[in-house]
């Protein structure tokens, strides 16, 4: 069987900076686009042939602006990818983009270059909030590129919406809300304003400023969850929304640990039982593609410990959750100390069982970073608990090998063998 793969490719030129953007992303370094092109094209093609096993199911866009990059270098990339990579025939294909810079012209020269999602940057209806952050856009610009995206023939459209920005009420936060279901999108993703250390916001409000905190943000978030679901929109995960069938496929390979491999500067890929990253720099990663450059920032092979980890953090941030003869037959660990604290987050409201998976309420998803990190603690004990009865074990049939010399000596990696297992 032919196993899938996600590809992401990351755009990081931007016509200006949001105040709250921590992604890696540049502005007023336009010149460099053809260089960069030109590296990225050629690292898609060395990079394609270490894929022939697998099929491309999903390609992701995004960055930065894409769309600011433009629509031709943007076909010339996914015509390339689709003559060195497998991408399968119903591929999902999302490009995201700015509503300032999604013109009929772009979204349209993207669909036909066989780009079938896009995700627009809304963030809110009211203008005065969108200015508060350093957007450069309008509402009024986001109703035009919606129906952009209509009149391109964009049947899968997803709209990203900020609660907690500056001078955000309930009242404006619902308006924002109902305005992006009246342009009736396929997906929703509803973000809680994080503020990053070093952006310009962080530093604002360090000086001061202002922001929601933390009840108004969770008053928001679980309103929009009841809210959205009234509309038709199904909860899959923290943040996401969508209308059925329209679940973001890419994103779900991250949060169901799937492969994916991701090109570009500061691109992260999880390959071959490695995770690894680019440089966070536009210049070094061009110099290193195109002239043999220190290119790689960071690599690490995961051993299947640290996976175990990953499934808890990540399959918590889902609606999907996690199962426990699932997580015994990948892991070989002992699923009870889990299962009694997700008992006890069951009584409290914060988890409940759905098909014999564990998954977070909306309640639950508000707790989810002390909650999965309680569930991590339970994990970490379990592993240590488990390696010293391994040593306990090994340590009373020693004496045994001295006594009988002849006594085969993998008799006690057997025993050790099966309690890991058990």
């Amino acid at each position: 069987m032919v196993e899938s793969l996600g590809l992401y490719l990351h755009i990081p030129f931007c016509k200006h900076k949001c105040d709250y953007c921590d992604f890696y992303s540049v502005a007023g370094q336009d010149d460099r686009m053809d260089a960069y092109q030109k590296a990225l094209l050629q690292h898609i093609a060395e990079t394609a042939p270490q894929t022939k096993k697998q099929s491309v199911t999903s390609i992701y866009i995004g960055g930065g602006t894409p769309t600011w990059y433009g629509e031709k270098r943007i076909r010339e990339l996914l015509g390339a990818v689709r003559k060195q990579f497998n991408v399968s025939r119903d591929a999902e294909i999302t490009c995201e983009a700015n509503p300032d810079s999604a013109s009929f012209k772009t979204l349209n020269t993207l669909r036909r270059a066989g780009v079938n999602r896009i995700s627009l940057g809304m963030q809110s209806c009211q203008d005065c909030e969108l200015q508060a952050v350093g957007r450069i856009h309008t509402y009024a610009q986001v109703k035009d590129a919606v129906a952009a995206a209509r009149k391109a023939k964009i049947r899968n459209l997803n709209l990203d919406l900020i609660y907690g920005l500056p001078g955000q009420t309930m009242e404006s936060w619902r308006e924002s809300v109902e305005a992006a279901l009246a342009l009736e999108p396929e997906h929703l993703s509803c973000y809680g304003l994080t503020l990053e250390e070093g952006t310009p916001l962080y530093n604002r409000v360090q000086a001061g400023e202002k922001v929601p905190d933390d009840d108004m943000q969770a008053d928001c978030y679980l309103w929009t969850v009841q809210r959205l679901a009234e509309a038709g929109y199904g909860q899959y995960e923290i943040s996401n929304f969508a209308k059925p069938g329209f679940q973001s496929r890419h994103n779900l390979r991250y949060w169901m640990g799937l492969p994916y491999v991701g090109l570009g500067a500061a691109a992260h890929s999880d390959f071959g039982g490695c995770r690894y990253s680019y440089v966070r720099d536009l210049d070094a990663y061009i110099d290193g593609v195109l002239n043999g450059g220190r290119l790689l920032d960071e690599m690490d092979r995961i051993p299947q410990r640290e996976r175990s980890s990953e499934y808890l953090m990540l399959r918590m941030r889902t609606v999907h959750g996690i199962e426990e003869w699932e997580y015994r037959r990948e892991y070989y660990m002992n699923f009870d100390p889990l299962a009694t604290r997700l008992a006890e987050y069951e009584q409290r409201g914060w988890a409940a069982r759905t098909d014999r998976r564990w998954h977070f309420t909306p309640e639950g998803f508000l707790l989810s970073n002390r909650l999965i990190g309680e569930l991590l603690e339970i994990q970490e004990a379990g592993t240590l608990e488990n390696t010293l009865e391994k040593i306990r074990r090994g340590r009373s049939l020693e004496p045994d090998r001295a006594d009988q010399p002849g006594k085969d000596s993998n008799g006690g990696g057997t025993g050790a063998s099966a309690t890991e297992k058990h």
